[in-house]
């Protein structure tokens, strides 16, 4: 009996293959034939799951913002049960922040995918940007929680607050991956701006 082709598995193989492209080389290099031969399948199977190089594009997109959230979860559950917001906040951001091999791939990829949009800004336009938009909205609300229990300054703004502690965190991201410091050196400094947003703690941390 022929073996039972497992699509969403297939589609999975031929995803991560362009995101590793993309981690290595960049998505410049990732042509259709490229990523069939760093999946180890023909250029048909890849045209068969992904009609275009934008949908393969958007697609492997996806598999990496699992991969994200998967490595989000584990540092928030790692900080205890229930995580408070402050925790969700640290663990959200410290599993952002490149300080170790998983998280400086994913940063890096990342990375790949936004040098593609600024050469094709209608990339990006089209299909939008939902997972960093949704990240925003998220850790919003547990600032928000956290200013309900007294921990954070009720005045903040605190979409404004979450906007600014994620693009300190891009940005040492940046500064970790351009050599100016090291992980270490980049987790202390945002350490030290959420103690300043959390001055009562409302962490087990």
């Amino acid at each position: 009996m022929p073996k039972r082709v497992d699509h969403d598995e297939r589609r999975r193989q031929i995803g991560e293959a362009l995101l590793r492209i993309a981690h290595t080389r960049g998505l410049q290099a990732a042509s259709m034939r490229e990523v069939a031969a760093e999946a180890g399948v023909s250029l048909r199977l890849v045209q068969y799951y992904f009609h275009t190089k934008d949908e393969l594009l958007l697609g492997a997109l996806a598999y990496l913002g699992e991969q994200l959230s998967a490595r989000v979860t584990r540092h928030i559950t790692e900080l205890g049960s229930p995580p408070t917001p402050r925790d969700v906040v640290y663990g959200t951001l410290t599993a952002i922040l490149p300080t170790d091999e998983e998280s400086r791939r994913l940063t890096r990829t990342y990375t790949a995918y936004y040098a593609l949009v600024l050469d094709r800004p209608n990339l990006g336009t089209e299909h939008g940007a939902t997972y960093p938009d949704a990240v925003e909205r998220f850790l919003a609300k547990q600032v928000r929680a956290a200013q309900e229990a007294g921990d954070v300054d009720p005045d903040l703004d605190a979409s404004i607050v979450v906007a600014g502690l994620l693009a300190l965190t891009n940005g040492l991201g940046s500064s970790v991956l351009g050599g100016q410091r090291d992980g270490a050196a980049a987790l202390a400094i945002l350490t030290y701006h959420l103690d300043r947003l959390f001055p009562s703690g409302g962490s087990r941390r």
